[in-house]
């Protein structure tokens, strides 16, 4: 299994590479073909109006070869006139035609220049823009989340985290596969194109900012060099990552994530459980997806719970968390709660109810 190089200063360099893009959201914009035919029927429109201005006046322009101005000397006038080519065959003699050319066909000359140059200007301007965005989406972005991988793993942790109050803005989204980047763009993540094992690819995705980083690749050994490369950019950030065999969830606790989920057997025991009794599988399953029914949350301890046991706690505890140690809502070192405790608790999910600051779900599966 090839490891991911480290050499961090060079790849921090190397931040800007066309070919490893940050993309942001899509915002609501014309196409560009539905842009190139607006502004042909734009030039149009001017040309016609020229030719009606000098068509209408044309008692007042001579013509060398012929006296007459008829309509395709109109349109030939206009031609060259909104081209700034002015060949001087047709020429305005009279007082009105030149006082029309200086009020009236020079300034549809001016717009019909600019309708010609618009397109490249707004490419030029479309890409200013962006670079701005991109550079203040960088300089705001703290304490995010990275997501590796926008599979049905990723998407639906993305979900639960949603159900808490996680904001659009404060996800990025990473994943080798542009269509499915494409889809998180759409979906309102910012999306980052690029082999996450490759440290300038999170980097990217400001990882070395981030608070949290879900991984949820395909392949467990791609999980392992994720984890490796994101905790060697973030020391401080939560890795959660899922695997689809047990074996391998060792390795990747190693390798740095703080919680492993083994996703074939958690599908495998909601099975079995499912079998052996469906309602319990399925409060279960109500527990896992945050936002409905009931909700599995993680939470500090208020002041007021301190030398509290469990059972007086207006929650419903099912275990507590202190220090390192897990403790069950049975065992007899939880019967007095202290302040640096945390409680997993089990409450009732409501659709206006936003998560507090220092509550989280815990990881799904």
């Amino acid at each position: 299994m090839k490891l991911p190089r480290y050499d961090t200063m060079a790849q921090r360099a190397e931040k800007h590479r066309p070919d490893l893009p940050v993309r942001l959201p899509h915002r609501s914009v014309v196409p560009p073909l539905q842009q190139v035919v607006r502004r042909l029927l734009m030039a149009l429109a001017v040309l016609l109006t020229t030719v009606a201005v000098v068509y209408i006046d044309r008692g007042g322009y001579r013509d060398n070869a012929d006296e007459s101005v008829d309509v395709l000397d109109a349109f030939y006038y206009a031609t060259v006139t909104l081209s700034t080519t002015g060949y001087g065959d047709i020429i305005p003699l009279s007082d009105s035609a030149r006082l029309t050319n200086i009020l009236v066909i020079t300034p549809l000359r001016v717009l019909f220049l600019i309708i010609l140059v618009g397109t490249t200007l707004e490419v030029l301007t479309e890409r200013t823009r962006e670079q701005w965005q991109l550079s203040r989406w960088r300089s705001t972005l703290r304490y995010h989340t990275v997501v590796v991988g926008f599979g049905t793993k990723g998407r639906t942790a993305l979900q639960s985290l949603r159900a808490t109050g996680l904001k659009k803005e404060q996800v990025v989204v990473v994943d080798p596969n542009e269509r499915v980047i494409e889809t998180a763009l759409a979906d309102g993540f910012a999306g980052v194109v690029g082999d996450a094992t490759r440290s300038e690819v999170l980097l990217r995705a400001e990882a070395q900012k981030a608070k949290q980083i879900i991984i949820a690749t395909q392949r467990d050994d791609t999980a392992v060099l994720v984890a490796l490369t994101a905790r060697q950019l973030n020391r401080a950030a939560k890795i959660v990552a899922a695997v689809r065999e047990e074996e391998n969830a060792p390795l990747l606790r190693q390798s740095g994530a703080d919680s492993v989920i083994t996703s074939a057997s958690a599908a495998g025991h909601l099975l079995g459980l499912s079998l052996l009794s469906p309602s319990a599988g399925r409060v279960l399953e109500d527990l896992i997806q945050q936002g409905s029914g009931l909700d599995i949350v993680e939470r500090p301890v208020t002041k007021a719970e301190v030398g509290k046991n469990v059972r007086e706690i207006e929650d419903l505890v099912v275990s507590v968390l202190r220090g390192h140690r897990l403790l069950g809502y049975d065992d007899p070192q939880a019967e007095s709660l202290q302040l640096t405790d945390r409680l997993i608790t089990i409450v009732r999910a409501s659709p206006s109810r936003s998560a507090p600051a220092d509550t989280r779900p815990l990881p799904p599966a």
